[in-house]
């Protein structure tokens, strides 16, 4: 079986275990781990998902400010144009755009830039690919996990039949020899 780095990436280097020599025991708790990664990685998966929704609402946002005409257009048609500022997830204060081609964009933790629309659409677009792209490696890594959780639910099953067949064999001769 393909056992891949518990983090959920991909070390590039896949050992295989041999499940047939494990005991019913060691495989359960295998099994554990595995789904214990599958929870993990349907966690990620859903984080990357919600990264995208709010990376698609900002493309709309900003592409709404641009209103479809040319720059010096843009700006003016939406000079002095109401729109609630967030200080925080859930407190909003009202304000007035007064540039809409200079925006404020978040680069990652804390560090703001300040781009044009056109660039910031252009940064949106990057970090929407590179969502998809992680979003793309983990939902590989959750089929493989998957994958690992049948086999070796197909293996325990295998023991314990194994185990019921040499109980009932044991049984058996013990009552021909009674």
């Amino acid at each position: 079986m393909p056992q891949e780095d518990p983090s959920g990436a991909d070390a590039g280097v896949a050992s295989t275990i041999q499940l047939d020599s494990m005991s019913l025991e060691e495989l359960h708790q295998l099994k554990q781990q595995e789904e214990a990664r599958l929870q993990a990685l349907n966690n990620r998966l859903g984080a990357f998902r919600e990264a995208s929704v709010r990376l698609n609402q900002s493309v709309t946002a900003v592409s709404d400010l641009g209103g479809g005409g040319s720059t010096a257009e843009s700006v003016q048609k939406n000079e002095g144009k109401e729109v609630m500022v967030p200080l925080t997830e859930s407190v909003y204060v009202p304000g007035k755009i007064r540039e809409s081609n200079k925006l404020l964009v978040e680069i990652g933790t804390g560090y703001f830039l300040e781009k044009s629309r056109q660039d910031t659409l252009g940064f949106l677009e990057r970090k929407q690919k590179l969502v998809e792209a992680n979003a793309e490696n983990v939902s590989k890594a959750l089929q493989a996990s998957r994958h690992n959780i049948e086999a070796i639910t197909v293996t325990m099953q295998g023991k314990i039949l194994e185990i019921r067949a040499k109980q009932e064999g044991a049984r058996h001769k013990s009552a021909v020899e009674n």
